[in-house]
């Protein structure tokens, strides 16, 4: 197929109407109207074969998982997604992989009501790159920057899972902790594999947490990278409990104590909510995630200082293992 006609086959499968968008794809550039009051809110994140995802990953779940990585940057700003954007790069003009690829994508993108407005296709190694927009009511996005010493931590959902998924789908390393997953889809292994390749984004949670968070992050690369951020733009430091992080019955069910806990701490790929707020408004909080379809867990606070450290039930430091993904540093 050509170029032309695999941009008809994303057109055609992912078609959603919005009354703000103006002009969708088939120009040189889309045209959208941003409502009045709001704030545009803008992100992108690359999916590479190989690094992102595993080379048997099913076309859907990729589609699904390339907007759902986007949606959790939104969502962890407190924005209702709007349009997205799709930059595609296949090794060859697979028009089965399309179909499937879009599936995803769409069944993903009208469970929030978005619209792929453009993008791009071109040939080369597999690749997907998405742009997400959303709004926020003017001053109202949650940032990193506002934790302050005292704040509590919580995070939404379970964490380690899709590392969890990913370490089962890897040889073993030499030294690594015990494994006992049992490989079937419908047992723990097929929980943490969905959890993999098919996490759900955030967005109810984000848009809860608007009135009552100070300071939010996505937990993409790992609990201890991404918590770091937030206390190195709020300049704070925070204590998180280890025995307080919230582990699956899956990933119990898989590894032995101190994987699990690594895994939550450092595994990345959770697309969870990690954020801070005052202790006084933890009951609210924790109703107001319950009615958003993902509960909240109390892990830790912030305190006065720099860096995460992890602590037992006496408040001893434990070592933790490396903070979590970085790009380039292998």
């Amino acid at each position: 197929m050509s170029e032309f006609a695999l941009i008809d086959v994303l057109r055609a499968r992912c078609a959603q109407a919005r009354d703000d968008v103006v002009l969708g794809i088939g120009d040189d550039a889309a045209l959208s109207t941003v409502p009045p009051g709001r704030q545009l809110v803008s992100c992108t994140d690359t999916l590479l074969a190989g690094v992102h995802f595993l080379p048997d990953t099913a076309p859907e779940d990729i589609g699904w998982k390339a907007l759902a990585v986007n949606l959790s940057d939104l969502a962890s700003m407190g924005a209702e997604p709007a349009w997205a954007l799709l930059a595609l790069t296949l090794p060859e003009a697979d028009t089965g992989f399309v179909e499937r690829f879009a599936d995803g994508f769409v069944e993903l993108a009208r469970a929030h009501d978005i619209a792929l407005i453009g993008g791009d296709t071109t040939q080369g190694p597999l690749s997907v790159t998405v742009t997400a927009l959303g709004f926020v009511p003017i001053g109202a996005a949650l940032t990193r920057a506002g934790a302050r010493a005292g704040d509590v931590v919580f995070v939404t959902g379970m964490l380690g899972d899709a590392a969890g998924a990913l370490a089962l789908s890897l040889p073993p390393l030499a030294g690594e902790g015990a494994r006992s997953a049992v490989f079937s889809p419908e047992g723990g292994w097929g929980q943490l594999l969905k959890r993999l390749n098919r996490p759900e984004p955030r967005i109810a949670a984000g848009l809860a947490l608007r009135d009552l968070a100070r300071a939010c992050i996505d937990v993409s690369d790992g609990l201890l990278a991404d918590l770091g951020h937030v206390c190195t733009a709020s300049n704070v430091g925070a204590e998180i409990e280890a025995d307080a992080l919230p582990i699956s019955p899956e990933l119990t069910a898989s590894f032995d104590a101190q994987t699990r806990r690594d895994l939550a701490l450092a595994g990345g790929d959770d697309y969870e909510l990690c954020f801070t707020a005052p202790a006084e408004r933890e009951a609210t909080i924790v109703k107001a995630l319950d009615r958003a379809g993902c509960g909240a867990t109390r892990i830790g606070r912030i305190v006065a200082g720099s860096g995460v450290r992890v602590v037992d039930s006496h408040g001893n430091v434990i070592a933790t293992p490396r903070a979590g993904w970085e790009h380039f540093s292998r």
